[in-house]
């Protein structure tokens, strides 16, 4: 019986993070449409049903939710405990091991979080609303302040908030890069389909602009185009979130986001004709630094 009550929890705590439950699935696909007061409500419906309780994700979306929603002044007049609450959640999922795999899973949002809480505090602070302005730095500080304790896979650098800092405007630039190739990364393995531009199937072009149309940045639908309107950029400043372009002879012809940090070899998550959305690294590949045609950015 001892043993069967630990296979047991061992189950349950990977169907936390791991399975696919069409719940969760729910929650994650309206934060991602932005559709927050959706997710608040029906994070709280699943924290009323037991057969959930397995799980901290409910707990983890109230909370993401929540934050976004304080953002909003009607709403945070209306609610004025919103952000204590929230906090409150979210250090209840941190502070526990399945929270930490709940975090690594979901490191995407937190840093779309973290970019637009920042952003919200920065208005703030412009528009000469002090007392909000601190409350909300105050928060910024507490949630994301120590993340460096959380293991972060991938490429992404989230650097730690301290008490003195300014929120400046590079930090929300920083932040947009890092949700740009996280909300890249999540198409990894998505086949290549000529001509397409949804989660079914992409091509190099039409991957570039569903990413960056997410982050309300719309850009031309071929790579060419996307190369003739973009910032050029030299590779010695190349920076993650940057964009690589190819030429195959005729023009260019293929395009790929920068994942690589700035001065490091450089790395590109791409639609491939071949293997659909995928990583490589472009230096250690000659078919790719023979074509390698330039660098642009949409970022500045």
């Amino acid at each position: 019986m001892k043993r069967i009550i630990i296979i047991l929890f061992v189950v349950f705590d990977c169907i936390g993070v791991n399975a696919q439950v069409p719940q969760f699935d729910k929650l994650e696909m309206l934060f991602a449409q932005k559709h927050y007061n959706r997710v608040y409500r029906k994070a709280n419906g699943l924290l009323d049903r037991p057969e959930f309780d397995f799980s901290l994700l409910p707990t983890y979306y109230k909370s993401i939710s929540l934050f976004q929603l304080a953002q909003n002044a009607h709403w945070l007049k209306r609610h004025p405990q919103s952000l204590d609450k929230a906090e409150q959640l979210f250090l209840e999922v941190k502070s526990s091991e399945r929270g930490k795999k709940v975090f690594n899973a979901h490191m995407y949002e937190i840093t779309w979080l973290k970019n637009d809480m920042i952003s919200w505090a920065s208005d703030l602070k412009r528009a000469g609303m002090h007392q909000e302005f601190e409350r909300a730095n105050r928060s910024i500080i507490k949630i994301f302040g120590d993340l460096q304790k959380v293991d972060i896979p991938g490429d992404i650098t989230h650097e730690v908030i301290k008490e003195d800092e300014r929120i400046v405007v590079n930090e929300v630039v920083s932040g947009k890069r890092e949700i740009i190739i996280a909300a890249a990364k999540k198409h990894i393995g998505t086949p290549y389909k000529w001509a397409g531009n949804t989660p079914s199937g992409f091509d190099c072009s039409g991957f570039i602009c569903y990413v960056m149309k997410e982050q309300g940045v719309a850009l031309p639908r071929r790579s060419s185009d996307q190369y003739a309107e973009s910032e050029k950029l030299k590779q010695k400043n190349v920076q993650m979130g940057d964009m690589v372009f190819f030429n195959n002879g005729s023009g260019v012809s293929h395009v790929g986001f920068v994942i690589s940090k700035k001065g490091a070899p450089i790395v590109m998550i791409h639609s491939s004709s071949s293997k659909g959305v995928i990583i490589t690294n472009i230096e250690d590949s000659e078919y790719w630094m023979k074509r390698l045609h330039g660098f642009g950015t949409y970022m500045n």
